[in-house]
C-alpha cells in the first residue's frame, strides 16, 4: 500500500527564525486513522533524513511530501535511531545506557512518568572533579507536567538506574537546557521560598487602566484588575492569493469552521468573564458581531450633521492637530499601504477642571439593536489620563475614565449597548468632555464608531463580503491603524495566509511598545499599553474512533526571537511555560471533574509556533480539542460546555497572573438561580433569589449582588448594589413593564447574569397572572452515532444556542464515519454546508417572560414572573394565582456530550408534577406551551408512566407526533377560543431575531372531555388542546413566544385567558 504523509507548513518560513510549524494530514486507507500526531512524523523526518547541522537552517514554505512505499505489509514498522557510542568513554556510555534503560521505562511502563515513544537521551556528562552527572534528555521529557512530586520520584529512579557507584554524586536530569526542577510552576511549589523570581513579572510603574468603567457600582479588588490581557480566536476569513480568492483558513466540519469556532468561546463567554474581573481585554480581530457601522468624525463622519463642538469659555477652543495623523474615512476599500488612521486629523483642546467644552457625538443607528461603542484618540506627551465620556443609550447613560496617555491611535473599546433606530440626541450618542483632575494639559479627540461592520480592505481588487469579526486579524489591523511593515506585512503583500498568523504576536507587541516592540524594532514606542498576557486560542485537527477525545494542547516557548530565553526585561521565558502548564491543568482538572474523567491531556510544547514565541510578554497557544473530530466536538458545540471551558481558561489567568504579580485572588461567583419577583401589598415588588455554590471554587461565593433594571423596550441600567438575595421595590409605576436580571459579586468580580424576570401593575386588573419560566435549556444539536454513520442530525433536533450563536455554518451533511479528508473543500466525515455562514442564530435569551407579559398586559391584566427552580423548591405559592403561564419553550430532556452524565431540562420533573397537580386540584387554571411538552413525557422520559399519566389526568392532553409541521402555520377550530379559521404563524425557521421551533409537537385531547382548539395548516394535525373543567387548560404544542408578530402575539394571549376565564 501507498501511504502519503502530506507536511504543510504554516509558520515561519523567514530566514530570521529557526522555528518550524508543521501541520499534519495523514491520509491513508480510509478505514485507519486519518491522521498522526504532528510530532512524530516531524522528529522521525529530522531524525533519519535531515543532517543534524542542517536541521536549524531548513525553511520551506508551500507543501513537502514524503512518500513511504510498503509493499504487500499490512503495517509500517519504522526502526528507533541508533545512539552513536563511537565518541564516548567507557563511563559515559555505561550512563548513557543506564538513561536509555530508564527512558524505557518511562515508556513502556509509565515509570516514573508516562513518555512518549519519542523521547531519547541527547547527552550525558560527568563532572568528576565536582562529583556531578549531568544527563540532557530530547524536549520530549519536558511535555509532561512537573510538580515536586513527580520530580522527586523522577530522580529516586533514576538515581536507582545509575547504581551505588553514583550513589555519592550529584545528579541533574534536564530537558533541552532546563532542569526539570525548573519546570515546575511557580504556582504550583510548595513554598513561597522556592519561587523561581526570574519568571516573576518585573515591578514597574504601571499607568492607569486606559479604560475605566465609572458607572460600574462595583469594581474587583482581588480579581483581574488593572490587568491588560491580549487574545484572539484562531485564523478568519482572508485572500488566497495563489486562488485568487477569499476563504476560510481551515475546513468547514461538524457544522462549524475553525476561524470563527473559538469565538464562540471567547465573545460571549471569556472576554465578559475577564471583564467582570475587572481586565482590559484587546482582540485584534473584531469583536463586535453588528454587521452595521456608524461612524462620527470631525472630519469624515458616516451621516452629516453628527459631530459637534461645544464650547463655553472662549479662552479654551479646540484646535486640530497640525499633523495627518487622525482617523478619516477616506476613500474605501482601503488598498495596501493605505492607513486610515494617517488619513484625517484629531482635534484637541486645555483640560479643564469643570466641562467647559465638549464634543457630541452623534449616531444616525440605520437598525436598533447592540453596537459596540470604540473611540479614537491621539496620545501626546501631555495627554491626560482621565478623559470623560459619557455613553447615551436606551437604558440611560454609562460614564467612562479614558487614559488618553496610552492607546492612541487605533480603535479602543468602552463597551457595547443598546440603541434605537435614527438619531437620538438624548438616547444616542457620546459625549466628551475636558474635565479632569489635571488641569491645564490636553484632551484629543477623534472619532467614535458605533458597530462592527462589514470588511472594507481590497486585496486583489476584491473585498471580503463578509461581515468585519469573521475576517482574519490581518485586514481588521489595518483597518485599525496598525503600521504595516511593523505589524501585519512580512511577505511583499503577496501570502495573506503568512501575514495573518505573523501579525498577531506582533500587534500584541506594538500594544506594549518599548522595550517590547515588535520584534523588527523593539525600541518602536506602540501604544505603550502594558499587556500582561497573551492568548492565542485554537481548536485542532486530529481524528480518532477510540472512545476518547483527542484533548486538550497547550503551546509555549522558551526561545523568543532572540534565543536569549529572557524576554527584554530580563523576565525568563518560563513564565511562558507556567502560563502553559496553569492553563492546561485548569483546563483538563475541571473537564474531568464536570465531564469526562478520560479527558485527555496531551503535551506541554515547547515549540517555535509564531503566536507562541513572537509575543515579548508571557504567551501561550491554546489547541482546547480537536475540531476534527466527533467526539470531541459533541462538547464543543455545548454551549454548557462552552462556559465551562471557558471559565477555566479566566480561572487559570487570574492564577497566574496572581503569581506572577504575588497577590491574592479571588474566583467571580456564579450565576444566581431560584429568581422570583412577585407584589408584596399591591404595587410594591419582592424580588429573590438563591447564591449558586461553585463545587470547583472554594472562593468563589458571592459577598453582595447587582440588581439591574430595565423599564418596557429599552435597555437595562448600569445596576444597583444590594446587600441581600432579598429586595423590596416601593411603588412601581402603574401599566410599565419592570424587567430585572441579577448578578453576583465577590471581590474577584461579578458572575454573569440571572434568567431576565418582568412585572407589570396595572390598577384595573385583580389577580395578576403568574408567568412560571421554564425555558432553561441550551443545547447542542441531536447527534446520530453508529458504527457507518455518525455526527449532527440538524434534521431531529438543532439544538438550542445560548442567546445566540455565530459559528453555526450549516448542517453536516457527510455523516459517514470513515469517509477521508481530501482538501478543506473536500473535508470528508464531518463535511457540512455553508448556507448559514455568517448568520447569527438566535437562541435561548433566557428574556421570553418579557414577551408572555406584553401580551398579557395587552389583554389588561397584570403579571408577575418566577423561575420554575423556585416553584419545584415549593418556595412560591401557586394557589395564590387563578391563572399560571407556564413557558416551556424547547425545554426537553438533553443528555450530556457523554451518557454517563446526568441528563438536564425535564420538561416536567417530579417535584413540578406535584406542585401543578395540587394547583389543578385546588381549581387553577394552566396555560402551557412548548416544542417538547408532549414528546418529552411520552418518549423522552423512557419507563415513565407516572409523566404520562400525569399529563394524561392533569393537562389533559396526549403526544401525537413529534416534527408535526416544517412551516408554522396555525389556525383555530373552536370558535369559542378564537373565531373559526383564523390563523397565525410561528417560527421554524433559523434567523438572527428568534428562536426556532423546528419541531412542534402534535397533540391531541386525552378523551372527550377536552378539544382541539388549533390545528396546523400545513396538515392538520392537532396543535392546541383545551379542557374546561374544574380547573382549566390551554396546551400549545409550540412555543407561544415564537409568534414573531406582536399584534398576533396580544390576540393569541387575549383568546387564551377569555378561555380560561380569568375575566
Amino acid at each position: 500500500m501507498n501511504i502519503y504523509v502530506r507536511l504543510n507548513h504554516l509558520s515561519n518560513s523567514f530566514s530570521m527564525t529557526r522555528k518550524l510549524y508543521w501541520h499534519l494530514s495523514f491520509i491513508l486507507n480510509p478505514n485507519r486513522l486519518n491522521f498522526i500526531r504532528l510530532s512524530r512524523v516531524v522528529n522521525f523526518v529530522l531524525e533519519n533524513f535531515v543532517k543534524k547541522s542542517n536541521r536549524t537552517a531548513i525553511e520551506i514554505s508551500g507543501f513537502v511530501f514524503v512518500s513511504l512505499f510498503l509493499a504487500g505489509c499490512a503495517t509500517m514498522s519504522v526502526q528507533k535511531p541508533r545512539y552513536d557510542y563511537s565518541g564516548m568513554d567507557r563511563k559515559i556510555k555505561i550512563i548513557h545506557k543506564k538513561a536509555e534503560a530508564f527512558a524505557r521505562q518511562c515508556v513502556q511502563k509509565g515509570e516514573p512518568v508516562q513518555m512518549s515513544a519519542w523521547l531519547r537521551v541527547d547527552s550525558v556528562r560527568v563532572d568528576k572533579p565536582n562529583r556531578h552527572v549531568h544527563i540532557y534528555f530530547n524536549r520530549i521529557f519536558g511535555e509532561i507536567p512537573y510538580r515536586q512530586g513527580n520530580v522527586k520520584q523522577v530522580y529516586s529512579a533514576m538515581k536507582k538506574q545509575l547504581g551505588w557507584r553514583y550513589r555519592n554524586y550529584n545528579l541533574t536530569i534536564y530537558s533541552k537546557a532546563f532542569p526539570v526542577e525548573e519546570l515546575v510552576p511557580n504556582y504550583y511549589r510548595e513554598n513561597q521560598n522556592e519561587l523561581d523570581r526570574s519568571r516573576l513579572s518585573p515591578k514597574t510603574d504601571r499607568p492607569l487602566p486606559i479604560v475605566r468603567n465609572i458607572s460600574k457600582p462595583w469594581q474587583a479588588t482581588h480579581g483581574l484588575n488593572q490587568r491588560n490581557i491580549a487574545l484572539w480566536h484562531s485564523h478568519g476569513w482572508y485572500y488566497e492569493n495563489k486562488l485568487n480568492r477569499w476563504e476560510w483558513q481551515r475546513a468547514r466540519v461538524f457544522q462549524i469552521v475553525e476561524d470563527l469556532f473559538p469565538m464562540s468561546f471567547t465573545v460571549p463567554y471569556l472576554i465578559p468573564m475577564l471583564e467582570n474581573a475587572g481586565a482590559n481585554v484587546f482582540v485584534p480581530r473584531e469583536r463586535d458581531l453588528q454587521t452595521n457601522e456608524v461612524i462620527v468624525d470631525f472630519d469624515s463622519s458616516s451621516t452629516p450633521d453628527s459631530y459637534f463642538e461645544i464650547q463655553r469659555n472662549d479662552s479654551i477652543i479646540f484646535c486640530s492637530g497640525s499633523d495627518s495623523s487622525g482617523f478619516a474615512i477616506g476613500d474605501p476599500p482601503y488598498k495596501a499601504g493605505v492607513n486610515p488612521f494617517l488619513q484625517g486629523a484629531y482635534r484637541y483642546i486645555a483640560s479643564d477642571t469643570a466641562a467647559t467644552a465638549e464634543i457630541h457625538f452623534i449616531p444616525e443607528i440605520p437598525v436598533a439593536g447592540n453596537y459596540a461603542v470604540t473611540i479614537a484618540y491621539k496620545s501626546l506627551d501631555n495627554s491626560i489620563d482621565d478623559a470623560y465620556y459619557t455613553v447615551y443609550h436606551a437604558g440611560g447613560k454609562t460614564e467612562f475614565l479614558v487614559n488618553q496617555q496610552i492607546g492612541g491611535g487605533t480603535w479602543i473599546y468602552l463597551g457595547t449597548f443598546n440603541f434605537k433606530a435614527g438619531k437620538n440626541p438624548g438616547a444616542g450618542k457620546v459625549v466628551l468632555t475636558n474635565r479632569s483632575k489635571q488641569p491645564g494639559k490636553i484632551v484629543t479627540a477623534d472619532a467614535v464608531r458605533f458597530g462592527g461592520g462589514m470588511g472594507n480592505i481590497s486585496r486583489g481588487g476584491q473585498i471580503s463580503r463578509r461581515p468585519r469579526y469573521a475576517e482574519a486579524a490581518r485586514y481588521y489591523l489595518q483597518y485599525a491603524g496598525m503600521p504595516d511593515t511593523l505589524v501585519f506585512s512580512f511577505n511583499g503583500d503577496s501570502v495573506d495566509y503568512n501575514d495573518d498568523y505573523q501579525c498577531r504576536g506582533e500587534w500584541v507587541n506594538y500594544l506594549k511598545g518599548a522595550p517590547y516592540g515588535p520584534n523588527k524594532n523593539r525600541d518602536e514606542k506602540g501604544l505603550g499599553i502594558p499587556v500582561d498576557l497573551s492568548f492565542a486560542f485554537h481548536t485542532d485537527a486530529g481524528r480518532s474512533r477510540n472512545g476518547r477525545v483527542i484533548g486538550t494542547l497547550s503551546i509555549y516557548n522558551t526561545d523568543g526571537a532572540d534565543t536569549t530565553l529572557k524576554f527584554p526585561d530580563g523576565q525568563s521565558r518560563l513564565a511562558n511555560r507556567d502560563l502553559a502548564d496553569i492553563l492546561q491543568t485548569q483546563i483538563v482538572e475541571d473537564i474531568q471533574a464536570k465531564y469526562d474523567p478520560l479527558w485527555n491531556r496531551r503535551a506541554l510544547w515547547d515549540r517555535g509556533y509564531s503566536e507562541a514565541w513572537r509575543p515579548n510578554m508571557p504567551a501561550v497557544l491554546l489547541e482546547l480539542l480537536s475540531h476534527h473530530n466527533f467526539l470531541d466536538m459533541k462538547f464543543g458545540n455545548d454551549p454548557r460546555f462552552r462556559f465551562d471551558a471557558s471559565r477555566s481558561i479566566y480561572k487559570a489567568f487570574l492564577r497566574f497572573l496572581a503569581v506572577q504579580h504575588q497577590t491574592d485572588y479571588v474566583v467571580q461567583p456564579l450565576p444566581v438561580s431560584h429568581f422570583r419577583a412577585e407584589f408584596v401589598d399591591g404595587k410594591n415588588v419582592r424580588l429573590r433569589w438563591k447564591p449558586v455554590h461553585d463545587p470547583l471554587e472554594l472562593t468563589a461565593m458571592p459577598d453582595k449582588y447587582i440588581l439591574y433594571i430595565r423599564l418596557e423596550d429599552e435597555d437595562f441600567d448600569n445596576g444597583k448594589l444590594v446587600n441581600s438575595n432579598n429586595v423590596y421595590l416601593r411603588n412601581i409605576r402603574p401599566g410599565v413593564i419592570y424587567s430585572f436580571k441579577v448578578t453576583a459579586v465577590n471581590a474577584g468580580g461579578e458572575s454573569f447574569p440571572s434568567e431576565i424576570l418582568s412585572v407589570c401593575y396595572q390598577d384595573s386588573s385583580t389577580k395578576p397572572v403568574l408567568i412560571i419560566n421554564g425555558f432553561d435549556r441550551i443545547a447542542p444539536p441531536a447527534t446520530i452515532e453508529t458504527d457507518k454513520y455518525l455526527g449532527f442530525a440538524n434534521f431531529w433536533d438543532q439544538g438550542v444556542p445560548d442567546g445566540y450563536d455565530l459559528t453555526y455554518v450549516g448542517d453536516q451533511y457527510d455523516l459517514l464515519a470513515d469517509s477521508p479528508w481530501l482538501d478543506d473543500d473536500s473535508p470528508g466525515h464531518g463535511a457540512s454546508n455553508a448556507d448559514y455562514e455568517c448568520t447569527v442564530i438566535a437562541g435561548n435569551t433566557h428574556d421570553f417572560v418579557y414577551n408572555h407579559g406584553k401580551s398579557i398586559r395587552s389583554a389588561g391584566y397584570s403579571f408577575v414572573s418566577v423561575s420554575d427552580e423556585a416553584v419545584m423548591d415549593g418556595a412560591v405559592d401557586l394557589a395564590k394565582y387563578d391563572i399560571v403561564d407556564i413557558i416551556m419553550g424547547e425545554e426537553k430532556l438533553t443528555d450530556g456530550p457523554k451518557p454517563f452524565l446526568e441528563k438536564q431540562f425535564e420538561v416536567f420533573p417530579v417535584s413540578l408534577q406535584e406542585s401543578l397537580k395540587t394547583y389543578c386540584q385546588s381549581g387553577g387554571s394552566i396555560f402551557i406551551s412548548g416544542a417538547y411538552i408532549g414528546t418529552d413525557p411520552f418518549v423522552n422520559v423512557q419507563d415513565d408512566s407516572a409523566s404520562i399519566r400525569f399529563v394524561m389526568d392533569n393537562l389533559k392532553y396526549k403526544w401525537r407526533t413529534d416534527h408535526a409541521v416544517k412551516t408554522g402555520g396555525v389556525y383555530s377550530v373552536d370558535s369559542l377560543f378564537m373565531p373559526f379559521g383564523n390563523s397565525f404563524e410561528f417560527n421554524t425557521q433559523l434567523n438572527p431575531r428568534l428562536y426556532a421551533a423546528e419541531s412542534p409537537d402534535a397533540i391531541e385531547p386525552v378523551d372527550s372531555t377536552a378539544i382541539t382548539i388549533l390545528r396546523y395548516r400545513e396538515n392538520n394535525t392537532s396543535a392546541a388542546v383545551g379542557f374546561k373543567g374544574d380547573y382549566r387548560v390551554v396546551a400549545f404544542g409550540f412555543p407561544f413566544e415564537t409568534i414573531p408578530d406582536q399584534g398576533k402575539r396580544d390576540e393569541v394571549m387575549r383568546a387564551v385567558l377569555n378561555y380560561l376565564k380569568l375575566r
